[in-house]
């Protein structure tokens, strides 16, 4: 037997089977890495949002980066290209003021429901990963609180990053929220019923707010709402993998937001940052935490669910399908950001009726 020409096929066989093996676990991590698919409401306005022809976020610098089309945007088209109004839901009315800040003013602006009042409070922080977006982006959110919990709602537009890196968000949302305290009464608020709300990195705010609370041993919010919170830093989770490349949250953008936030690799394990770093979550208030499956911090927010009730917080958790990060306040055109809104609104209610 002439083993010398057996080499070269057998070394063929070899290389082609190590390749296959390669193509075969590349094959799977893509597999791993594609979102999951979105219902069709939710579809449409990833299509709008597509059409916009927005540059990817994460390429841009932050100047750049706030000027790119938003979510809400895409929501506008889908109405205009329905024929349908595009106008706000109505509240009773909105003032624009400035709250005293540790960095100077703090604007902030007060969405009042219709009736007579005294209003409960909720003292909501934006989302943008605290360097994009305001409240105008994300106010069809705020307006669906202000009407659907009955509550008076004070939305902040803390300063963003880079220019102002963290610790100046986590101060100037705790300011904001010990001057709503004080002053609640000023605006036919009741200072007995204030509770704090966000969306992802406005979700971050709220969790931070409470904790400073707790630590200060001063009042605390008495209800918590988290939508889609940002907890903590670690990638490597299922959803980050499964959804590394979904729109319009992807990993990518969430480590340009976080390379923006902190000045260095301590503030990333600082609590005050990154909530879920905390050494202990008990005595936190009752809290209200959703989730979206087409998101990269899905598994983040259940853990950060199973986690407070672990620890004896009240916890009331929703989990919404088929649809991606930001979807809460699209109302209009997608049928589970009415739901899940009507969800956090009837459990704000619930916490406003306790309190005498």
């Amino acid at each position: 037997m002439n083993f010398k020409k057996m080499v070269l096929p057998i070394s063929i066989i070899g290389l082609l089977g190590f390749t296959g093996l390669i193509y075969a676990a590349q094959k799977a991590i893509n597999e791993k890495s594609q979102p999951s698919k979105a219902d069709p409401e939710m579809q449409k306005v990833l299509h709008a949002l597509s059409s916009l022809n927005g540059k990817p976020i994460s390429q841009l610098s932050p100047q750049e980066a706030r000027m790119q089309p938003t979510p809400t945007d895409a929501v506008m088209k889908v109405l205009k290209d329905e024929g349908k109004s595009t106008e706000p839901q109505q509240v009773a009315s909105v003032k624009d003021i400035n709250i005293p800040g540790p960095y100077g003013e703090i604007p902030a602006h007060i969405f009042t429901p219709n009736g007579s009042g005294p209003f409960p409070v909720i003292v909501y922080f934006h989302g943008g990963g605290f360097v994009i977006a305001s409240t105008k982006v994300y106010e069809a959110s705020v307006r669906g609180l202000a009407n659907g919990a009955e509550a008076i709602v004070v939305s902040i537009d803390y300063h963003l990053a880079p220019e102002n890196k963290f610790p100046s968000q986590t101060e100037e949302a705790y300011s904001a929220y010990s001057w709503v305290l004080k002053h609640a009464s000023e605006f036919n608020g009741d200072t007995k019923r204030v509770a704090v709300a966000g969306e992802s990195a406005g979700g971050n705010l709220a969790t931070v707010v409470s904790l400073m609370a707790r630590d200060k041993k001063e009042p605390l919010p008495i209800h918590q709402l988290l939508v889609y919170p940002v907890v903590d830093n670690k990638m490597r989770n299922s959803s980050y993998v499964k959804h590394a490349n979904a729109k319009p949250l992807n990993r990518p953008m969430m480590e340009w937001f976080f390379k923006h936030y902190v000045r260095n690799k301590n503030d990333a394990e600082n609590a005050y940052a990154l909530p879920n770093k905390v050494k202990s979550l008990k005595g936190l208030p009752p809290t209200t935490l959703i989730t979206a499956e087409i998101d990269p911090l899905y598994s983040e927010g259940k853990a950060f669910a199973e986690r407070l009730k672990l620890e004896g917080v009240p916890i009331a958790y929703q989990h919404y399908e088929g649809v991606t990060h930001e979807f809460f306040g699209m109302a209009a055109v997608v049928s589970k950001a009415k739901d899940a809104q009507a969800f956090a609104s009837a459990e704000l209610k619930k916490a406003f009726a306790a309190v005498k």
